[in-house]
């Protein structure tokens, strides 16, 4: 059982490495097989296929982003604007310095139960993050709306869209703004 869960442990190591490397086409389950050390036949006792085995990585990210929201929602020295803006530079960490691995967290297969559970718990962090600062009932609009444009900027500074030469600001500082615009928003209502 032990080396079981080593080996899966292996896999998922080195389909992780080799994402980062070369994108979803340099996954494949001989490679990853040979970068853990493992036999040919070992990849495939673990995961149905390539899709299961990416899967199962974009899960890990997830569950270890929750965390992350976990341990940052916990802090008592934190204001909760400030927490909201360490969780949204958290994710866009993430789209910059595993850009595949951050494509293969939003595109894994919608019926995974594994992937959707660490989703779902990583968005319930988010959201309590979220509702700290503008209340339950404003969470989950604000939360949706600070979720696509945290991704749209993420993704418009992976393509190079969103240079700060040509907009004269960084992503931090647009995180910071639309924290703020909420936060004014919620005390007006």
């Amino acid at each position: 059982m032990e080396s079981a869960a080593a080996t899966r442990r292996a896999l998922l190591d080195a389909a992780a490495e080799l994402l980062d490397i070369g994108g979803p086409d340099a996954v494949t389950l001989r490679a990853v097989g040979a970068r853990a050390g493992v036999s040919r036949g070992a990849p495939y006792r673990h995961f149905a296929n390539k899709d299961s085995l990416l899967t199962a990585v974009a899960a890990e990210a997830w569950d270890r982003l929750g965390d992350q929201l976990r341990i940052l929602r916990a802090d008592p020295q934190l204001p909760p604007a400030e927490k909201l803006r360490h969780a949204l530079a958290a994710l866009m960490t993430v789209g910059r310095r595993q850009p595949h691995l951050y494509r293969m967290m939003f595109s894994s297969p919608a019926g995974d139960p594994a992937a959707i559970h660490a989703a779902e718990r990583t968005q319930d962090e988010f959201l309590a993050i979220v509702g700290d600062l503008v209340g339950e009932k404003h969470a989950r609009r604000f939360a949706a709306l600070l979720l696509t444009s945290t991704h749209g900027m993420t993704g418009m500074e992976a393509s190079g869209h969103l240079p700060a030469e040509k907009w004269h600001v960084s992503a931090e500082e647009l995180v910071s703004t639309l924290v703020s615009m909420i936060g004014n928003q919620t005390r007006s209502e």
